[in-house]
């Protein structure tokens, strides 16, 4: 494989465990609207797309924006603090940095809340720049693209880390090498019959992969 510069990080499910916030937060939302909140499956299903995508495979289109305000100034005061790193997250960043790495977060995450997640949980000196979606470039291959070329970065020498397919799909459709980790809200399957180059079981497993194929 080809030299490694450029590592993309996924937020959500693969850096950190953001399940609590984001359940109470589409509770929230769909109250505030008057509907029944969808069953947990569903909700565990927008744990990866945008809200644009989560919001309208649900609900009227003329309802979309308002539920995403609502979702939004929930979790900017209240769901933002129900998140956690996975254990092992630190470390590897520590040692990712040590080795000579460029370090990115790409989320499909509303861009200032990611900032001001990153920054409440003391690790965003950990990252080089943090890129996620705006309100014209929301899907996870605009926000993968923006990064490149925010970076002129070479794809070949560019990997996206992610939990679920939209990580995997993204990093397929701009043409940059995939990894899949399994400890957060998606499957070894959907990762796999997406595509996924790589999988790690855990974040020293990552490291581990990365010096095995890389160095």
């Amino acid at each position: 494989m080809s030299h490694l510069k450029y590592i993309f990080f996924d937020l959500d499910g693969t850096l950190v465990d953001s399940s609590k916030g984001i359940q109470e937060s589409f509770e929230y939302s769909f109250k505030q609207l008057g509907k029944v909140c969808p069953e947990e499956s569903i909700i565990k299903s927008f744990m990866g797309p945008p809200l644009e995508v989560s919001f309208a495979s649900v609900l009227e289109e003329r309802q979309v924006p308002e539920a995403i305000n609502y979702y939004r100034s929930f979790y900017k005061e209240k769901g933002i603090w129900g998140v956690r790193l996975y254990e092992g997250i630190p470390k590897l960043l520590k040692q990712l940095k040590e080795s000579g790495y460029q370090i990115y977060v790409t989320t499909s995450k509303n861009q200032p809340t990611a900032q001001d997640l990153l920054a409440n949980l003391a690790i965003s000196d950990q990252f080089d720049d943090i890129f996620g979606s705006l309100p014209d470039s929301f899907h996870k291959a605009d926000v993968l693209r923006r990064a490149l070329r925010t970076l002129d970065a070479n794809p070949e020498e560019t990997i996206i880390i992610g939990d679920t397919k939209f990580d995997i799909i993204g990093g397929k459709e701009v043409g940059i090498l995939t990894l899949g980790v399994l400890w957060g809200f998606g499957s070894q399957k959907e990762l796999l019959e997406n595509g996924a180059d790589l999988l790690a079981n855990s974040p020293k497993h990552i490291l581990k992969i990365l010096k095995e194929n890389f160095s």
